[in-house]
């Protein structure tokens, strides 16, 4: 047997090996991230991590005592996994698990607090042998919490009784504590509001033997429920209530509305606010009322646009007005007012219909012009059609959506007269002192002095029926000022887009009467059966065609076009109001003129007696300076309505 200095030094390495094992458990408990040692290159996996039991043993040779350091078991707690100081709890016994079982049995059907068979009993005879039990302690807190509910949802429905009775049992069986004093102060406020509650009920269902009276009961009823909310503003029962109060608001603004009476409805909703202001509710019936006004609006709109149809742009204006009333967002007003303005403008007249507007304040007239119907064309020429240039593209859909009216002919000399007499104006042509006229000997146009609006083409006098020539763009925008001054109406030159679609007329070939040679004396036009007075022919020209004219012919020889408008495409061309652009590129994509301030080059659109076949296209357009002048441009008005 070992000595008494043996066993004590085993005693001591003992020690000291079980406390160096406790340290490095703890180290490993409170420590557990501390990374473990990488292992050195080239080392093997037990040579880099000892083992617990390496580690116990070098406690022992060192003697290491409680004193290790801290260094010392930090690093021993990064070798290798704890070691378990305890096995884990045994599962419960057999007769803790019937008891478990049992309690959530009785949970399951509702038998929460009864003395001998009831969840609780349960949960605590688990306790009262283990007091530690997870399942146990929870099904306590569980208990608790389900007899918490009960207790708030008999508080909510007026249960005083019940109430009562379940704060009694959360208090003499300790569950939920922290919860009794809430508890308690919420059935203090049920004693106070419940006979207020009866009350207001009894007055919400108490027959009236009129609508006053019943108004009156609904009145008084609303000021108990409100005296009742300062009691206990959750009060859930109130609050009902109140619902039931707003409700007869609310149908009330649904009826009224199904009526068309929107201001009725407004009215009922407004009272509705009074009560729960800004329920739900309320809300969604706001939301209801606001789509039946729309729809409603819709209906309304379309039979204005049905009316605009028929002609009635009265009746469609009012219904309308409406359909406005009830939405301001209802859909389609700006097209119908579109549509109602050209409805108006057409009130007293209809499209072709020729009208000679009065000077307001002196004997004459305007030249007639002629009301264009509104409508939609494509401007310009595709690349294929014969003459095309690359001025008249790209081709674009211009629409045409306010009406005007376009003069039937030409301006004539007479017209042009009495512009001049009573404005005491002066041309560019008498300006400069000169202009281009056609000469018979050489056959070409050339500039001659002193040729002004009194002549005609080869610088003869004019006479007055002929249409005017040596006009520049500025004189015809003066003329056009003149005649708004003189009939109170708006005169003005027409647009090019304007122009081209009142001269096709609703076609789309070559020229408005096809793509081919026209018909006999359909327009003055240049055709190979022309004849100048020394004998000349055009060496450019309509095959077998001839007008009977070689210069221009007196206005209202010719037939009309489609639109109404005679010699639209022949006898002289025309000024525009638009500036030059060489090409459709960023132009409008309606009839308006485009300008620039300031722009120095007009267009000019229509053929002339002068004019070549690719000339007298329907697309084709050409440019001029604004104060240039000669024998084969004058003017053709235009007049808004």
């Amino acid at each position: 047997m070992p000595g008494s200095d043996v066993v004590n030094k085993q005693t001591a390495l003992g020690g000291a090996a079980g406390i160096a094992l406790l340290l490095f458990a703890l180290a490993w408990r409170f420590f557990p991230g501390m990374p473990a040692q990488e292992p050195a290159t080239g080392s093997s996996t037990d040579a880099a991590a000892p083992s617990n039991a390496l580690i116990i043993a070098q406690a022992q040779r060192s003697g290491e005592t409680t004193n290790a350091s801290v260094a010392e078991r930090e690093q021993a707690a990064q070798w290798g996994p704890p070691i378990s100081l305890a096995p884990p709890p045994p599962p419960p016994p057999k007769a803790i698990a019937a008891l478990l079982k049992k309690a959530d049995d009785a949970f399951a059907k509702g038998k929460l607090i009864e003395a001998k068979d009831g969840a609780l009993a349960y949960y605590r005879q688990v306790l009262d042998a283990d007091n530690r039990s997870a399942a146990a302690n929870a099904g306590v807190e569980k208990v608790a919490a389900a007899i918490l509910q009960q207790t708030g949802d008999a508080l909510d429905r007026g249960d005083e009784d019940e109430s009562a009775r379940l704060i009694a049992v959360l208090r003499d069986q300790a569950l939920a504590e922290e919860s009794i004093d809430d508890l308690q102060s919420r059935l203090k406020k049920l004693r106070q509001t419940t006979p207020l509650l009866t009350r207001a009920a009894e007055l919400l269902h108490r027959e009236a033997k009129d609508d006053a009276e019943a108004a009156k009961n609904r009145s008084d009823a609303l000021a108990v429920y409100r005296q009742v909310t300062k009691i206990d503003p959750d009060n859930k029962l109130a609050d009902l209530g109140l619902a039931q109060i707003e409700r007869t608001w609310l149908d009330r603004a649904l009826a009224a509305a199904a009526q068309d009476d929107y201001g009725g409805a407004e009215d009922a909703l407004r009272s509705a606010s009074s009560i729960r202001p800004g329920s739900q509710q309320l809300l969604d019936t706001r939301s209801q009322i606001q789509g039946i006004r729309e729809q409603r609006a819709t209906a309304v709109m379309a039979q204005a646009n049905s009316a605009l149809d028929a002609g009635n742009a009265d009746l469609a204006q009012l219904l309308a007005q409406r359909a406005l009333g009830l939405s301001p967002d209802v859909g389609g007003v700006d097209a119908f007012n579109e549509r109602l303005r050209n409805a108006r403008l057409y009130a007293s007249y209809k499209p072709g219909q020729v009208i000679s507007d009065a000077f307001v304040d002196r004997n004459g007239k305007a030249p007639a012009i002629v009301v264009v119907p509104i409508g939609s064309f494509t401007m310009g020429s595709p690349a294929q059609e014969p003459g095309h240039r690359s001025t008249e593209e790209p081709q674009r859909e211009v629409k045409v959506v306010l009406g005007f009216a376009l003069g039937e002919d030409e301006v004539s000399v007479a017209d042009f007269r009495a512009f001049v007499d009573d404005a005491k104006y002066q041309t560019d042509a008498e300006k400069i002192g000169s202009s281009t006229v056609y000469d018979e000997d050489s056959g070409r146009t050339m500039d001659r002095r002193g040729i002004s609006w009194r002549n005609d083409y080869s610088g003869a006098i004019a006479a007055d029926n002929l249409p005017v020539v040596h006009v520049s763009w500025n004189d015809a925008k003066a003329y056009t000022q003149w005649l708004s001054a003189r009939t109170g109406k708006r005169y003005r030159l027409p647009s090019e887009a304007e122009y081209e679609y009142a001269l096709r007329a609703g076609t789309t070939t070559r020229y408005w009467w096809g793509d081919g040679n026209p018909p006999s004396k359909l327009a003055n036009l240049t055709g190979d059966g022309d004849k100048s007075p020394s004998g000349r022919r055009w060496s450019n020209a309509f095959p077998r065609y001839s007008d009977g004219y070689w210069g221009p012919a007196p206005i209202g020889k010719f037939a009309a076009n489609p639109f109404g408008l005679r010699d639209i495409d022949g006898n002289v061309a025309d000024w525009v109001e638009d500036c030059w652009h060489d090409s459709y590129l960023r132009a409008p994509a309606d009839a308006r003129a485009w300008v620039n301030p300031g722009c120095e080059r007009r267009v000019v659109r229509g053929a002339s007696w002068g004019s070549a076949p690719e000339q007298a296209r329907s697309a084709f357009r050409t440019n001029l300076p604004v104060d240039a002048r000669n024998s084969q441009v004058g003017i053709r008005v235009a007049r808004d309505l």
